[in-house]
């Protein structure tokens, strides 16, 4: 059976619905996991945190980057789900020389939602895929009208230390960013650039978010920022309300809305 993923590839499944899928995406592997799809799951990355039962109890590949391909090999999959960012495009290219292999290509909600639909219809889950997308779809509808009457706050989301990178314009996190009441002081720049404390404190940013994802930012890092920027306000997010494109984005309007609270997000 033939299908089309995000990059417009074709992806031909020599069985529908697929029985051994690979996951190589812990926001992806989440929303296998809410689409019911316990059996079908044959392997995971050792960065699919979520549930927590199939990080303990699913065989793992190897990390998004670092597929081991002879685990793959062993597992004989009929289908491996990745993402055109989060996986290494010469270890993808390899596999989709030996399986199906879909990707999925995120920048905003409507790709997320795109990509939640496609995946229902791929893994025969179609009719919950798309109850799931029209949650996420009106929460976020909720949000963006709660927030239309406020002015965005100026910040900077940081994903990373030594050096210091931010989310610029053209990521999922920026699209987050601006739902979330935020105008992002980095939107000029493209994907994650790398920039100085000088940098950060000439950008101006009202609030500085620091991620808890890819790197574990804490309250010891808090101070240098501060000191470099002592007008602004800083605090620790949950990387994951602002990076996972699956089904998490079910929480994430509930997150952001408690952050404005805290915070002071328009």
């Amino acid at each position: 059976m033939k299908f089309y993923d995000q990059l417009q590839r074709t992806v031909q499944l020599p069985q529908w619905p697929p029985r051994r899928i690979i996951s190589l995406v812990p926001s992806q592997t989440e929303l296998l996991h809410d689409l019911g799809l316990e059996q079908e799951v044959v392997g995971i990355t050792k960065f699919c945190l979520h549930p927590n039962e199939w990080f303990m109890q699913k065989n793992r590949v190897g990390g998004t980057k670092t597929l081991d391909f002879h685990k793959i090999t062993a597992l004989q999959p009929d289908l491996i789900i990745g993402n055109k960012e989060e996986n290494e495009q010469e270890q993808i290219e390899e596999l989709a020389h030996l399986y199906p292999v879909w990707l999925s290509d995120i920048y905003n909600l409507h790709d997320a939602l795109d990509m939640i639909r496609r995946i229902g219809s791929l893994t025969d889950r179609a009719a919950a895929a798309r109850d799931l997308a029209e949650s996420i779809r009106a929460d976020f509808q909720d949000l963006e009208a709660e927030k239309a009457a406020s002015p965005a706050i100026r910040a900077a989301y940081l994903i990373w230390r030594k050096p210091y990178m931010v989310a610029a314009g053209d990521t999922f996190i920026h699209d987050m960013l601006v739902r979330a009441g935020c105008n992002n002081v980095f939107a000029d720049q493209t994907r994650y650039p790398q920039i100085t404390l000088d940098e950060l404190a000439a950008a101006s940013p009202e609030v500085i978010l620091l991620s808890s994802e890819p790197f574990p930012f804490a309250e010891k890092h808090v101070a240098d920022l501060q000191e470099a920027c002592p007008a602004a306000r800083i605090t620790l997010v949950d990387g994951e309300a602002f990076s996972w494109y699956g089904s998490r984005l079910l929480h994430s309007p509930g997150y952001f809305r408690q952050l404005s609270k805290n915070v002071g997000l328009r």
